[in-house]
């Protein structure tokens, strides 16, 4: 007993006594973070699970079962990545109605978790351009920047302010003036249809 309050009393007792419950801290959060981690993975491996279903009943009769693609039906979708799927999905270009080599847009046929679902599948295929999370594409540019890049590398297919325009070949460049910018970043950088595929320099 009288050694433990000598210790008590020692001048390096607090010190220990903050290094211990500084060390009990890190070992909690070490333990969160990794219960975290490990949720986070369960989550994507079941969103995997499920948009592999759903590929398989809504996607796979063109894509194959595979994903690899059917010769002169519909492309390997092997390294396509999320945001490929989300914006082919969500503006309703896919499923599509038939074989054609621009597929227009129509009313979405699934819901935004399963939209989800199936990008997380694709992604799992490869690599490919992710869905941008956290991110205010109105606020975080500069429009003036924008409107040139534009007119350089937009406007001969979209027009001069953005209302759309005729291509060849039956083709033409949709009208942006109410696409989410999400889409058009999506556009941008998995290039659909007569899209280039832009670098981060544009």
């Amino acid at each position: 007993m009288n050694a433990f309050a000598s210790l008590r009393r020692h001048k390096a007792a607090p010190l220990v006594l903050l290094a211990g419950l500084l060390a009990m801290v890190a070992g909690s959060l070490a333990l969160t973070s990794s219960g975290t981690a490990r949720a986070d993975d369960v989550a994507v491996g079941q969103a995997i699970v499920e948009g592999e279903k759903l590929f398989a009943a809504n996607c796979a009769t063109c894509h194959g079962l595979d994903a690899e693609g059917i010769e002169d039906i519909a492309p390997s979708l092997i390294d396509a990545g999320a945001a490929a799927v989300e914006f082919q999905v969500a503006t309703g270009r896919m499923p599509a109605v038939n074989v054609a080599d621009q597929l227009p847009v129509k009313d979405v046929q699934f819901t935004e978790t399963e939209i989800l679902q199936m990008a997380a599948y694709v992604a799992s295929l490869g690599d490919g351009p992710a869905i941008p999370t956290n991110i205010d594409l109105r606020s975080n540019g500069d429009p003036a920047n924008g409107a040139l890049l534009f007119r350089t590398n937009c406007a001969m297919c979209h027009g001069s302010v953005g209302g759309g325009g005729v291509l060849t070949d039956g083709k033409y460049a949709p009208n942006l003036w109410t696409t989410d910018p999400i889409h058009i970043w999506e556009a941008m950088t998995t290039g659909p249809s007569n899209m280039p595929v832009f670098n981060d320099a544009n």
